[in-house]
């Protein structure tokens, strides 16, 4: 995949993301694209470990799977240690 195809699958993974875990973030839409960015390089990561896939390429519904669970994660992470004091 391409680097554009990357920042366009991380947005809507981002934003994907940020509707199944509806709430208030700190950060704003360049954040929602770096948490899909980077979720789709760990849903790969983990992907590729469980042996269930990799983010493959842009029309891939694994890739898109594998891409928004890993965001969701890095989501749960970004807003746990956004809340420390």
């Amino acid at each position: 995949m391409g680097f554009i195809s990357w920042i366009c699958l991380g947005l809507v993974a981002g934003l994907i993301a940020k509707t199944l875990m509806p709430g208030k973030d700190p950060g704003g839409f360049f954040v929602t694209i770096i948490i899909g960015i980077a979720g789709g390089v760990l849903g790969g990561f983990i992907g590729r470990l469980l042996g269930i896939g990799t983010v493959e390429g842009f029309f891939h519904l694994t890739s898109w799977l594998l891409a928004i669970a890993g965001s969701v994660i890095l989501l749960i992470l970004y807003r746990l240690l956004k809340k420390r004091p």
